[in-house]
């Protein structure tokens, strides 16, 4: 692993964290927050927002793009609290680069991310961290959040079917937001899969689910993105019991991990990991049938090791 400061966005501080064939750049100067992440030599499968790079200090929450860390349920002002300001970190001795904020009001808490990159591959272990720093105590759960190029196809597998009247208890838990509508033409609802695209001059859409499975992908011509889900049955989870939540509208996707829903007292911490994996140079392909789509993505998925 190869660590340097370098320049991006308009900033000057940003860490550039690498390996011989994948680099993530993480801003120092605002956060916690991943600014990119990509094949050495290709192009950011990440989002960014160009007009709100190289800047900090505002009032209020600025997207920028990215991954970045909330706090579960999602709150107008806790949720939304502006992460506009310098953070600090520091490498561990087992090579865990632990991105550092504190929030002050409406509540002090402390985030980080802990970011860990493979000495060799495109895999990469992000952990996030919420401690009550307060003095009363906190029900929330971690939650991910990371932003995608716009003009993809988002991939969720879905737990196998069954059959009845041997399989009498439910296996699945989907959730919706007030303003989804499932016969939205970027929806594809199928056995195997549910399918949501990114496109241009769209309304928003959300759907949370009880994910099981493990992983989601993000296709974006030549480039996959996966994304590793944990899940724990014993765990009580925000939003009706989502450990996964999508959220896309014209501009970007969402692919969004949450932890367990927990009581925080004073001084005390909750955490969840997800990893990613990163192929890239792919052959274009047709995602036309879910038997295609299976025999496509498995292979990557058991590549990236998350094959359940």
């Amino acid at each position: 692993m190869n660590i340097e400061t370098v320049s991006y966005g308009g900033w000057q501080n940003n860490l550039r964290i690498s390996n011989s064939e994948v680099e993530l750049l993480v801003s120092l100067d605002v956060g916690p927050r991943i600014l990119s992440y990509k094949v050495l030599g290709g192009e950011n499968v990440l989002k960014n927002f160009d007009e709100e790079l190289g800047q900090a200090g505002e009032d209020a929450f600025v997207i920028r793009g990215g991954h970045r860390l909330w706090v579960a349920p999602e709150d107008e002002k806790i949720t939304y609290h502006w992460d506009n300001l310098p953070v600090t970190y520091e490498v561990t001795d087992d090579g865990e680069v632990v991105i550092v904020s504190v929030q002050e009001e409406p509540i002090r808490i402390r985030k980080s991310l802990g970011i860990r990159i493979t000495e060799s591959g495109a895999g990469v272990t992000i952990r996030h961290t919420v401690t009550n720093q307060g003095g009363e105590p906190l029900e929330l759960a971690t939650w991910g959040l990371t932003v995608m190029a716009p003009g993809g196809i988002q991939i969720i597998p879905q737990p196998p079917m069954g059959s009845h009247p041997e399989d009498l208890l439910p296996n699945r838990k989907l959730v919706l937001w007030p303003y989804t509508d499932l016969t939205d033409p970027r929806w594809t609802i199928g056995r195997r899969f549910l399918l949501l695209a990114q496109r241009a001059e769209s309304m928003p859409t959300k759907l949370g689910l009880s994910h099981s499975v493990g992983w989601v992908g993000y296709l974006r011509g030549e480039d996959l993105f996966l994304k590793e889900v944990q899940y724990d049955p014993s765990a009580v989870y925000p939003d009706g019991g989502c450990n996964f939540e999508t959220f896309t509208n014209s501009e970007m996707i969402e692919i969004e991990t949450l932890g367990r829903l927990t009581l925080l007292g004073a001084g005390e911490s909750t955490s969840h990991e997800e990893r990613w994996y990163l192929s890239s140079g792919l052959v274009p392909v047709e995602l036309n049938s879910e038997d295609a789509i299976a025999d496509w993505i498995g292979p990557h998925v058991a590549e990236a090791g998350f094959a359940r």
